[in-house]
């Protein structure tokens, strides 16, 4: 990965005005620090600033919504994208968790303000509200249906809703420990929980009941993830008969990120390990990119890609500052990382430039959801950001 490129977080209010200024910065691993500056030299008809930068920086293109830049002493080139909206309303603090519903309609969040909501995602408009878990809600996502939520808390608890009446339908119980991340096997009749406890624990939710603990690694498991793996893979066979009640778990793979550094894959249905693989610091999060590629992010801004069929040797491992990796999400023909330090990028593929959401200012942004071209983020600023690729 090329040298990260910085800009002042509000950068598009800055150059909307005549002379104003941002600054920019390329940050070359194991070299000095390169500082700029872009200046707005006047508003065109079209409502779009007319921007120069400073020595070492080229502005390559503006819109209203980004600006694409490049530092070529270090091959370095991002296309910066304000939001298109911001919600401010929806929580008074700190925003742990958000996903958006399969149509795009509606948004569930969860904050250190003690509640978890759902919102219109058009406008952040409040819809329901969602109590029942005693303390703080850690993670919140829908089934694909989009009609229902699934939540895991700090009460060890994990709770399924109804979106249209925010009735708590199902409550599993059985972890020792606060649920730190989820993940929903094909349509849901099954999900995936895993805990600070160390376990991960496969459950019905037509009978709200455990079907099993597939792993139990004494070492918190702050992240899952469940994909569809590729013919090529072994995934083992089950020790014993698996429940009837067991649906879609077969050729799945189950990947744990784990606090003692560990990054872990099995065989959903057959219990099997896959690979254990160590990392630099603990991991945070994991996300599938195919049936055999993943990414993992860690505590100290690693993030691993690795293949399964050889996961020994990473196929790549991108750093682009010391700050924790917090959340991964397969996009596109690329992924979306956010970190601690409040920076959120995407890279494609078929881009020689990353895409870096900008808008906040060193606050982590602890997650992101997408629905077609709209990206959401939620932030320790307490905001729901909105982004939209077509302003691009």
């Amino acid at each position: 990965m090329a040298a990260p490129l910085r800009i002042q977080s509000d950068w598009a209010q800055a150059l909307r005005k005549d002379e104003g200024e941002a600054w920019l910065s390329c940050h070359p691993p194991g070299k000095p620090t390169l500082y700029g500056s872009l200046t707005c030299q006047g508003i065109g008809l079209d409502g779009i600033p007319e921007v120069t930068a400073s020595e070492g920086f080229i502005v390559n293109e503006i819109n209203k919504k980004s600006i694409h830049i490049s530092c070529p002493k270090e091959n370095s080139s991002s296309k910066f994208l304000a939001p298109y909206t911001t919600f401010s309303r929806i929580h008074a603090k700190s925003i742990t968790c958000l996903d958006i519903s399969s149509g795009g309609g509606l948004g569930v969040s969860s904050s250190a303000d003690g509640t978890m909501k759902i919102w219109q995602a058009s406008n952040g408009e409040l819809r329901r509200v969602l109590e029942g878990h005693v303390f703080d809600v850690n993670c919140c996502r829908f089934f694909p249906s989009g009609l229902v939520v699934l939540s895991g808390g700090m009460d060890a608890q994990l709770k399924i809703w109804s979106a249209e009446d925010a009735s708590c339908v199902v409550t599993f119980k059985g972890h020792k420990g606060g649920i730190l991340d989820t993940a929903i096997v094909d349509r849901g009749r099954n999900v995936v929980s895993g805990s600070r406890d160390g376990t991960v624990r496969l459950w019905d939710c037509g009978r709200s009941a455990c079907l099993g603990v597939i792993a139990d690694c004494g070492s918190s498991i702050n992240g899952v993830a469940v994909g569809a793996a590729d013919n090529s893979i072994n995934l083992g066979s089950p020790e014993q008969m698996p429940s009837e009640r067991e649906v879609g778990t077969e050729s799945k793979m189950l990947l744990l990120a784990r606090e003692d550094k560990k990054l872990q894959c099995l065989g959903l249905q057959s219990r099997q390990p896959v690979f254990l693989f160590i990392g630099s610091d603990a991991f945070n999060c994991c996300t599938f990119l195919s049936g055999f590629l993943l990414l993992a992010g860690t505590q100290d801004g690693n993030i691993y890609q690795l293949d399964v069929r050889s996961p020994r040797v990473p196929v790549q491992v991108i750093h682009r500052s010391g700050a924790p990796v917090l959340s991964v999400l397969n996009f596109r023909d690329g992924f979306i990382a956010s970190q601690g330090d409040g920076s959120c990028f995407i890279v494609q593929q078929d881009l020689d430039y990353v895409i870096e959401l900008t808008g906040t200012d060193c606050d982590p942004v602890y997650k992101v959801a997408t629905w077609e071209k709209q990206i959401y983020t939620c932030c320790r600023d307490g905001l729901v950001r909105r982004y939209q690729l077509s302003d691009l």
